[in-house]
This record gives C-alpha cells, structure tokens and sequence, in this order.
C-alpha cells in the first residue's frame, strides 16, 4: 500500500489520516521528509499522531538526525512534534538536543520537550534534570503547569528535596507549583486544580490564612 506525497495534505482530514496510516502500513524512506514536513503544518492531532507512527516505522537512523535537525526550525509546531516523535523513537542520541528545549519560549514547545526528556534522560542525569525543570515552577497557566509537575512527578523521589527547597522560597507562584508537585508526588490520584488552589492560598495568605 503505497502513499503519495499529495495525499497527505489532502483538504479532509480523514484522507490524510488514511494516508498517514498506510505510510506507517508500508513504511518508505522516501517519505521521510515529507511526513516531518507536514507534521510542522498538520492541523489535526490524530493526524499528527498517526504521522509520527509513520516515522516511528522508519529506520531510526535515517529518522532521528532528521528530527535533530527539525529542533531548530523557527515554527513552533515542527518544533514540538519533533520532540514528541523523538520521545517516541527513543533513540538516547537526542538527549542533548531535546535538553536544549526545555526552556523554548513557546508553551508548547516546552511542555512536549519535557516529556521528551523524561523519556531520554540518560542514567545518572535524573537529579540534574529534575533540578533543571524546577527552575520552570510557576511558569504558564494551569494546564502547562499540570504538564510540568507530572513530568517532575515521573521522576521519582529525586524530586522530594527540590520542590521542599522551592515550596520555601519567596516566590508565591512557584512556592505554590512546588507544594502542588509534591502533593501529586504524595499522591498521584489526587486533583492537581485543588491541589494549586490550596498551595496559592498558603503561599499568598500563610498557614491560617
């Protein structure tokens, strides 16, 4: 089952998704800049998900320099789906690239570079690279800082000593993520929104406040 390159920026979604699925069907190496060029561009999640399946099917040694470079692409998207597929690929090579991102200055850049991350931390990195996203506590809106406590969260205990530093420190919002974080830590089931309003009114109020 072949795939044109046309087919997969055709106007409805649900052919692009069909093209998308039978390049990962029948992958072609020929196809690769094609599929990562139209991951920068791919409006529809489930299509962009189905574009890194594609790339995952390819040789990863053809696929993961190619996504390397993509990091440095000044549009955002091709940026952070890069990154997500890398992640996938798991290929430790990446590492120092995708470390690069994790403080990009688009939101969504940031938040797929650290999923990224914790999926490529090399042995021996955890503590370093919890220290290195803790310095992001109290970034963004309630989703991305979500995002950023369960990439801390799968980290592991290193993270115990950091966020207690950062829950002491004089910023209110990062003293809230912090104990919002390890609240989470505590308990993976519990409700990260409560969890923020309660740490904020500490952080704001104090204790009794």
């Amino acid at each position: 089952m072949n795939t044109a390159p046309d087919t997969l920026a055709a106007p409805d979604p649900s052919a692009r998704l069909r093209a998308a699925l039978a390049a990962g069907t029948d992958p072609d190496p020929a196809l690769l800049g094609t599929l990562i060029g139209r991951c920068a561009v791919e409006p529809d999640f489930y299509v962009r998900d189905m574009l890194t399946w594609a790339l995952c099917r390819l040789p990863a040694e053809t696929t993961v320099p190619t996504l390397i470079a993509e990091l440095g692409s000044e549009i955002p998207q091709a940026r952070s789906q890069a990154l997500h597929t890398l992640s996938k690929v798991g290929d430790p090579q990446a590492w120092p690239a995708v470390s690069a991102l994790l403080h990009d200055p688009d939101d969504e850049v940031a938040r797929s570079a650290w999923r990224a991350a914790v999926a490529l931390v090399p042995d021996g990195g955890t503590a370093e690279l919890a220290a290195d996203l803790a310095t992001a506590l109290g970034r963004g809106d309630h989703d991305l800082q979500r995002s950023l406590s369960r990439a801390l969260v799968a980290l592991g205990e290193v993270i115990v000593p950091i966020l207690e530093q950062a829950a002491a420190g004089s910023d209110p919002g990062r003293r809230a993520h912090a104990e919002a974080t390890l609240r989470l830590h505590r308990d993976p089931d519990s409700a990260f929104t409560l969890s923020v309003e309660a740490a904020t009114r500490v952080a704001v109020t104090g204790p009794d406040g």
